[in-house]
């Protein structure tokens, strides 16, 4: 049986080989249970907020304030992401008011910290960086050192997902 490697298609064909004879021989699950054998207890959006809002003060002090952080049920679906940063802005007593959002897809409720880390991450760098460019990824790994890492365990996380229908976590 051959899965579709979609979450991987950036990748080498020696790693998608590698990925490809894991799911052949149903273990991929096993290896990512392994290497992140629990789930975070970031449970609510409040809990969710708070950890962004600490990521935030550490690395990024001199950003704009997050106003909003949640998990979206609506976000894997009809945007095929893992989370959304959003800048909403609005005109305030002649001045302009930007107010940032960070939402991340609820299917991440139930994982280990180190993916909702890299998203969060990831979205925390859209307030700074706008582009999924150098500068960008020289300030995820900055916020993050094993963020590529981290990135690509969440691809093989979507990949099993998609060959066996069933949450490792």
């Amino acid at each position: 049986m051959t899965a579709t490697l979609k979450y991987l298609g950036a990748y080498s064909d020696d790693t998608r080989h590698q990925v490809q004879a894991l799911l052949n021989q149903n273990r991929l699950g096993d290896v990512l249970k392994k290497r992140y054998p629990k789930a975070h207890e970031v449970r609510n959006d409040k809990a969710l907020y708070d950890y962004v809002q600490d990521l935030r003060d550490e690395f990024l002090r001199n950003a704009a304030p997050i106003d909003k952080v949640l998990f979206d049920s609506k976000i894997h679906v009809i945007n095929h992401a893992l989370g959304l940063h959003t800048s909403i802005s609005r005109i305030q007593g002649g001045k302009l008011k930007a107010k940032h959002e960070i939402r991340v897809a609820t299917m991440f409720r139930d994982c280990p910290i180190e993916f909702l880390r890299m998203i969060a991450v990831h979205e925390l760098a859209h307030v700074k960086e706008k582009q999924h460019d150098k500068a960008f990824y020289k300030l995820c790994s900055y916020m993050e050192p094993h963020y590529h890492q981290y990135e690509f365990d969440v691809r093989l996380y979507l990949t099993e997902l998609d060959h066996s229908g069933q949450k490792l976590w």
